[in-house]
């Protein structure tokens, strides 16, 4: 009870200390061309050598003496606005910025990382933008924030070939990987080469390396934050690409104009209908050497795929709706029909077998702005991974006087489902405090693993 009451004393006190001759300026900060939220941005008030930044959503809040002032806001990747403002009571001030689009003959780049971290020390983390991961090298021109990742100190991969991650010495499974806020249990595709994330739908990666935030429940080596686009809110827009293995495409815009948004992107690979010619040149070569058989079909290869999608809505300047989607799947197989004879039996071999797994998540977002002090994010969120190794095989013979058939078939199954919820709350009582609190809960069903077997075998005269 002792400490309870501290922590109430000392809220209230952090509730009374700005309430003497303060005005609270808000708001949230949005690019002028899409009307996506930018997280992160940079608020200065230069009379008073005083600022904040955007929290994950847009929003920012400070409260200082009344007075006239001149307001600077920066992030990198847009012109910097400057624009004053009469503080004589609480206010709520939108903004919007403009994409930077200088050209110049020279370009010097000078890191400010340092600077950045002197003003808002922030341990072990590293933030990536959407457009530095689609600037870096990629394998088989396939950009991919995981590999990007990977070349951030103290960052490793698991090997070639292999799926995941080490971040400073700790195993691919301490990892907690996020998109939208639920959680990313197998993010590989390909075994390993590949991962689940379209960088076509991602808007920014938070990159926690130590230190981790209670908000985000546990891991023992690091957190990847991963956000997606909220679609442009203007006008429609899509892109497309053709890769070497893969093909993406992607749609965004206006559902309402400037009140609700959305997005879709999807990607598949196409190694099954590239190795399909080889397989039926295969086919004919074996046929044409007389093997005994009277004919036979296979069909096997590889392929997967990515959808991601999600709908953002401005219902008031307090209240905004998202709904987030992604769902992925690898699969790899093999068919083959065989049809031979002797004697008087005409038979029939059917083999069937596949390996795959995939991802499936969702996530409902509320945000409320109940206050210019403090802002109220709500989540409801589905998560489910599953891993499945299927063989089958089916025989029929059929002589003049009796008909056979044998089928066997197994199945090897596992999978993890996660429902989930939790409330945070960003209170901002003054430019020296920010106090971060919330509550989640987590039903989790495991499925370690599943091993199916049935034999049927039936005989007709």
């Amino acid at each position: 009870m002792r400490r309870i009451g501290c922590v109430t004393l000392f809220l209230f006190w952090l509730y009374l200390l700005p309430a003497q001759d303060r005005v609270t300026l808000s708001g949230d900060v949005s690019d002028s061309l899409s009307k996506e939220t930018l997280l992160g941005v940079t608020i200065l008030i230069q009379e008073l050598n005083t600022g904040t930044v955007t929290n994950n959503y847009g929003f920012y809040s400070i409260s200082v003496p009344p007075g006239d002032y001149t307001i600077s806001v920066q992030y990198l990747g847009y012109q910097t606005l400057q624009f004053p403002v009469l503080l004589t009571e609480n206010t709520k001030q939108n903004i919007l910025l403009t994409p930077a689009a200088d050209e110049l003959d020279e370009v010097v780049l000078i890191d400010n990382t340092e600077r950045v971290n002197i003003k808002k020390p922030e341990m072990s983390v590293n933030r990536l933008l959407s457009k530095t991961v689609l600037q870096t090298p990629a394998v088989f021109g396939e950009p991919d924030v995981l590999k990007t990742i990977q070349l951030l100190p103290g960052v490793t991969s698991a090997g070639e070939g292999a799926s995941g991650f080490n971040v400073r010495g700790g195993s691919a499974d301490q990892n907690l990987i996020l998109l939208d806020e639920a959680t990313i249990y197998n993010s590989s595709h390909l075994f390993g080469f590949f991962s689940v994330f379209n960088s076509d739908a991602i808007n920014s990666t938070k990159l926690v390396k130590g230190g981790f935030p209670a908000r985000y429940g546990g891991r023992l080596s690091s957190v990847i934050d991963i956000k997606m686009k909220e679609g442009n809110m203007k006008k429609f827009h899509g892109q497309g690409s053709i890769g070497l293995i893969s093909s993406k495409l992607s749609f965004e815009g206006p559902i309402i104009k400037d009140k609700t948004s959305f997005i879709v992107s999807a990607r598949r690979t196409y190694l099954d209908v590239i190795a399909r010619p080889f397989v039926r040149a295969f086919q004919r070569n074996q046929s044409a050497k007389g093997n005994g058989n009277d004919g036979s079909t296979n069909n096997g290869g590889y392929y997967f795929y990515d959808l991601n999608g999600k709908i953002n809505h401005k219902i008031s300047d307090k209240h905004r709706l998202y709904f987030s989607h992604y769902m992925g799947r690898d699969k790899a197989f093999l068919d083959a029909i065989d049809n031979y004879s002797y004697d008087t039996v005409v038979g029939v071999d059917t083999i069937n077998s596949q390996l795959g797994w995939g991802n499936i998540i969702s996530a409902l977002r509320w945000n409320y702005m109940p206050s210019n002090k403090m802002f109220i994010n709500t989540t409801l969120r589905y998560s489910k991974y599953d891993f499945l190794v299927a063989f089958g095989f089916n025989q029929t013979e059929t002589t003049p006087s009796t008909t056979r058939n044998s089928n066997f078939s197994y199945a090897y199954v596992s999978n993890i489902e996660d429902w989930s919820g939790k409330i945070d709350v960003d209170w901002m009582p003054n430019p020296d405090h920010l106090v971060k609190f919330g509550v989640g809960d987590i039903y989790h069903t495991f499925t370690p693993g599943v091993n199916q077997f049935q034999f049927l075998q039936s005989g007709q005269n």
